[in-house]
C-alpha cells in the first residue's frame, strides 16, 4: 500500500475529508505544527537561562557518552 501525505489549506480541508470519506480510503489526520504551549515553555528556558553556564558544542560534545 502506498502512504501519501498532503498539505491541505485549512479552507479546503472539509471539502477534502468529504471526498476522501465518500472514496471509502482510510486517513489518518496529523498535525505536525508545534503547540503554543511547548513554544512558551522554550521561550521562557530561554529568557531565564543563565549565559555563564552555557557550554560550547565541543565541550559538550567530549561529555556526551554513545551507549
Amino acid at each position: 500500500m502506498t502512504e501519501i501525505t498532503l498539505k491541505i489549506p485549512e479552507a479546503k480541508v472539509s471539502f477534502f475529508m468529504e471526498l476522501i470519506q465518500s472514496l471509502g480510503y482510510e486517513y489518518n489526520i496529523s498535525e505536525d505544527e508545534i503547540s503554543n504551549e511547548h513554544k512558551e515553555l522554550v521561550r521562557n528556558r530561554i529568557k531565564t537561562a543563565n549565559k555563564e553556564e552555557y557550554v560550547s558544542w565541543t565541550e559538550a560534545r567530549k561529555k556526551l557518552t554513545v551507549k
